[in-house]
């Protein structure tokens, strides 16, 4: 098992905690990187030199402050270098519009965020699992 570089893009400082908790209880040595508002995720990318490794894997929440994980989807998704990133949206949304919006825009899975911790954890687990254990991602995208 190898581990990953996984960008959580979040603003809730709670569910940041239980998602680094979740993954930390694994045996994987995961990198994860922080980043709290929707514009800081897009100049994240932007800043990115054709040297540095991509995140293997992108955990984007819908309600984040000055974009939306819905405008940081779409510039993922039609950026030519970061289109192969494998997105997870995680969001406390369940409406119909934002799960339609997000597969409109490619996103690769719509997981709507648990309410109970114990399930928080449980699902950040099954994500770590499936992504890690199962998918077949390139080494360096």
């Amino acid at each position: 098992m190898r581990g990953m570089n996984i960008l959580l893009i979040e603003d809730n400082e709670g569910d940041i905690l239980l998602t680094k908790e979740a993954f930390e209880e694994s045996s994987i040595a995961n990198h994860i990187t922080t980043i709290k508002d929707g514009r800081s995720a897009i100049d994240y990318f932007e800043s990115l030199t054709e040297k540095q490794e991509l995140p293997n894997l992108v955990l984007l929440d819908i309600n984040l402050p000055k974009l939306s994980g819905h405008d940081v989807l779409y510039y993922i998704k039609n950026n030519e270098r970061f289109r192969a990133i494998p997105v997870i949206m995680l969001s406390t949304s369940s409406s119909e519009k934002d799960i339609l919006q997000c597969y409109q825009n490619h996103v690769n899975c719509y997981i709507t965020k648990p309410i109970d911790v114990d399930e928080f954890i449980g699902a950040i687990a099954r994500i770590e699992d499936f992504w890690i254990n199962y998918v077949s991602i390139p080494a360096r995208l």
